[in-house]
């Protein structure tokens, strides 16, 4: 039996908590985290809560009482900000990478620069600013363009010229406050096609794929409203997505094998975790939109119940560079996400509401996010509560499941 040490405490590290649980040999879990998860605390042995999850001091201390055989990180903050070379001075290997790679989320413009310095596919026309001084120009060269802050935002740190920015004046704002907080901006020209996740397990070598998913980030019906970190996901029964072409998906595929050996030419490090290109798919092939360096939020929950092989196995293949050796299967289902939050989110959610979940429905999974698990029951924090996760034959079946659960909730 394996001992894993958990870094994270939402809906994603619930499922990665769950599916390391599923393992045939067996997973002692014991979890690092900054809130209590009821659903993750009922599946650990040892659960640490500490006042944040980058305090790496209680981490390494943390590592030293539970002993793990290996970590698991979950969000993007720690993983960006060196959670995995914190455990590494413990003597513990992470999923997931060292900070030098985590640029690879944290830094949009060390990723935009490394594909054009390797030649790689994808790129759009791009420039880093780091005043405001030619931002007027560049934006009226190309017409439609997007602002992305040089750092991590919890999915917040983007702006499209159309959609989120109505004006340039209203683009150059964005990109000074990006500026302000993090010294650079990359402004970029917009891609106009399909979105499409595609996350990878890597060992620093080989990169094996898991079943693409869209996203959906507008907080309100109908593909409106302001970005979240993302409301709900679908995923089809064929691992494919019904706007691609086979074409597409080895295409990124192509992407992120290319982004991984550049990776270790340009750090001499070996990147191990996940790999989550966010694509579109666009007339004439794939473009780059962004790498993340950790499982999608909701992605996750789409991806991970499917997964047939043992967990466990795959974190430990990742680990010694050895991913080549396993054969990787998921369930041919369809699976739907969707989110349950409080009123008024992201922008002034009402929390301290309680809510009370009916019977979950067979056929859907439901795993906790930020929720407040108090003695006579559960209360809406100010972010993202719980997600159920259809699972169907069909697409239609998977959302008709999540839709039934999520109308069940009080």
């Amino acid at each position: 039996m394996k001992r894993v040490l958990l870094v994270g405490n939402g809906a994603r590290e619930h499922v990665i908590a769950e599916t390391l649980k599923r393992s045939p040999s067996g997973c002692e879990l014991g979890v690092f985290g900054n809130a209590n998860n009821p659903g993750i605390r009922a599946l650990a042995s040892s659960y640490f809560v500490a006042n944040s999850l980058l305090n790496f001091e209680a981490l390494r201390a943390f590592a030293r009482d539970f002993h793990p055989d290996f970590a698991f990180i979950g969000p993007d903050d720690p993983v960006g900000a060196g959670a995995a070379d914190a455990l590494l001075e413990e003597g513990v290997e992470s999923v997931g990478p060292l900070k030098i790679l985590a640029q690879l989320e944290s830094s949009k413009s060390f990723t935009r620069d490394l594909l054009q310095k390797y030649g790689i596919p994808g790129n759009p026309k791009f420039r880093v600013f780091t005043s405001s001084e030619g931002l007027r120009e560049w934006m009226e060269e190309l017409g439609d363009y997007v602002v992305k802050a040089d750092g991590l935002m919890g999915g917040k740190g983007v702006q499209v010229s159309g959609e989120h920015l109505k004006t340039i004046d209203e683009g150059i704002a964005f990109a000074e406050l990006g500026i302000a907080k993090f010294g650079r901006v990359v402004v970029e020209e917009k891609f106009i096609g399909e979105e499409f996740s595609y996350m990878s397990f890597v060992d620093g070598t080989h990169v094996v794929d898991m079943p693409a998913a869209q996203d959906h980030k507008r907080a309100y019906e109908g593909d409106t409203g302001p970005n979240t970190g993302g409301m709900g996901t679908y995923s089809d029964a064929d691992h494919s997505l019904p706007f691609l072409k086979p074409s597409d998906l080895q295409a990124a595929h192509e992407i992120t094998v290319a982004v991984l050996k550049a990776l270790h030419e340009e750090t001499g490090k070996y990147y191990k975790g996940i790999m989550y290109g966010g694509f579109m798919a666009v007339k004439d092939g794939v473009r780059l939109i962004e790498y993340n360096a950790r499982f999608g939020d909701p992605e996750a929950m789409n991806v991970l119940p499917l997964l047939k092989t043992d967990f466990v196995a795959i974190c430990e293949a990742i680990l010694k560079g050895t991913l080549d050796t396993l054969d990787v299967e998921f369930e041919k289902r369809a699976t739907v996400v969707k989110y349950i939050v409080p009123e008024g989110y992201p922008i002034s959610p009402r929390r301290g509401e309680k809510i009370e979940v009916g019977a979950v429905p067979e056929g859907v999974r439901m795993y906790y996010a930020a929720v407040d698990a108090r003695e006579d029951g559960l209360y809406l924090s100010s972010s993202r509560a719980l997600a159920f996760v259809g699972v169907g034959a069909t697409l239609a079946e998977a959302e008709a499941a999540a839709e039934s659960a999520v109308s069940s909730v009080k």
